[in-house]
């Protein structure tokens, strides 16, 4: 099976947005961290060093094997030279 035809067939999946929805937030926040420190031009490391963060922490947040805490969002983004602005949409 084709990479596309299998995506098309988990996209029509009802469950796979219902799993999708649940973990946006989690999506978001690795996301950003991801961009953040990417445009910066920072590796993990780098950016664990400027955080005063493990490494391991970035990597389970980027790689969405962890569901970081506010606080650790708020020091990535600081180092990133960012602020973590959080919504309610």
């Amino acid at each position: 099976m084709k990479y596309r035809d299998l995506l098309d067939e988990i996209i029509k999946d009802p469950d796979y947005f219902a799993a999708r929805k649940e973990l946006e937030g989690e999506y978001q926040a690795m996301r950003a961290v991801y961009e953040a420190r990417s445009s910066k031009g920072l590796t993990q490391k780098e950016l664990a060093a400027v955080a005063n963060v493990p490494q391991k922490t970035i990597s389970m947040i980027e790689t969405g094997n962890s569901n970081a805490k506010v606080n650790t969002l708020a020091k990535l983004a600081r180092a990133c030279g960012k602020t973590l602005k959080i919504e309610f949409v």
